[in-house]
């Protein structure tokens, strides 16, 4: 497969303090050859959330995603261990698993029928007697890393990835007594937005617009005392919060956290519940947004309608946010637009996020032997 061309600048990957940098080009969010360049440089270099283990509680059960350009599986073998591998039959490429999530005693490509053990090992090829030159064992499928973490269940194509323990250091400690594997999972929702998933995300980064686009976050959050920490890989905002018309159960000290872990993992972290966001690129001018909803009470008719006031709140947020950054990606085709500056005070998730992007582009330049332009 041939790797999209884009002859990045030294200027546009030059990484700069905030007080002196600029945003990146318009053209990272427009450009029709950046929509394969970031399934190659980050999607498919980068711990991917595809699930929750509460999917995969018996021998058999498995989930399915798309990280990048590949179709995974993510399953629980004969033995109870988790397996993951390219959802790709060795054959001629069919798939193996086209549902969400289900539970199979083998899986078996939905093409030609060729089957295969839960742990990846190829047991049968139907109308296979004249074939020369041909062990099953050469034929198995093509394994994925696994690992999780408090429940949630991360895939990675890139063998030489660092664990995803790395990735989440210091995230159980700071948000404890919180444990997402000690809530129950109530809700997915899918949003498609009309919008590169950078801008999404750039959105998801900064507070500076809460003002202007979620009036009712105003009624929420001690907006004076407003933070942002940055982490390595990841970047947490957070803020105290007071009671008001938010359908949350808040006392004296609460806080909000909101966790972004590159490139496109989010944690919202309110009293009883929290919720998860996986940004998911589908073109260069749509993503994907995966909102999974995780509650503390979740049994009983107060929890119930406590859950269901929760889901309405969250869900006039998010079309807020859709709104403004599908007027976003249309103002970052106009010619007037092609780079623009931050806030030192506000935009510090931006700048960091931004930052990961162009090491991703730096490090895919030289895998692809690309040479920056001079």
């Amino acid at each position: 497969m041939t790797s999209p061309t884009h002859r990045f600048t030294p200027e546009e990957l030059e990484s700069l303090p905030i007080a002196r940098a600029w945003t990146i080009p318009a053209s990272w969010y427009t450009g029709a050859a950046f929509h394969r360049i970031d399934l190659e440089a980050i999607f498919e270099r980068t711990w991917q959330c595809v699930g929750d283990l509460s999917a995969l509680t018996e021998p058999g059960c498995f989930v399915t995603a798309q990280v990048g350009q590949a179709p995974v599986l993510v399953l629980r073998d004969k033995e109870g261990a988790l397996r993951a591998f390219h959802n790709v039959c060795r054959h001629r490429g069919g798939p193996l698993a086209t549902a969400a999530s289900g539970c199979v005693k083998a899986l078996t490509c939905q093409y030609h029928g060729w089957t295969y053990l839960l742990d990846g090992s190829l047991r049968g090829v139907p109308r296979w007697d004249r074939v020369d030159l041909f062990d099953k064992k050469d034929y198995g499928l093509v394994p994925v890393r696994v690992e999780t973490w408090q429940g949630q269940v991360f895939v990675n194509l890139d063998a030489d990835a660092a664990p995803l323990a790395a990735t989440m250091q210091g995230i159980a400690e700071r948000i404890a007594p919180v444990r997402i594997d000690e809530l129950t999972l109530m809700k997915r929702i899918d949003y498609e937005v009309g919008c590169n998933w950078k801008v999404y995300v750039d959105n998801f980064l900064e507070g500076y617009h809460v003002p202007y686009v979620h009036p009712e976050l105003m009624k929420l959050y001690d907006f004076r005392r407003y933070q942002t920490e940055l982490a390595g890989p990841y970047s947490l905002q957070w803020a105290p919060i007071e009671p008001g018309d938010a359908p949350y159960d808040i006392r004296p000290g609460d806080c909000a956290y909101y966790y972004f872990v590159y490139p496109n993992y989010m944690m919202n972290i309110l009293p009883g519940r929290v919720q998860t966001n996986v940004v998911v690129p589908i073109g260069t001018d749509r993503c994907r947004v995966e909102f999974r909803f995780y509650y503390r009470d979740a049994k009983g008719e107060a929890a119930e309608r406590a859950i269901a006031d929760d889901l309405d709140y969250s869900d006039r947020i998010q079309r807020e946010d859709m709104d403004i950054c599908a007027l976003v990606q249309r103002g970052l085709g106009s010619p007037a637009y092609d780079r623009g500056r931050f806030s030192v005070d506000a935009e510090q998730g931006v700048h960091h996020f931004q930052e990961q992007l162009r090491e991703s582009y730096r490090a895919w330049s030289t895998r692809a032997a690309l040479p920056t332009s001079h």
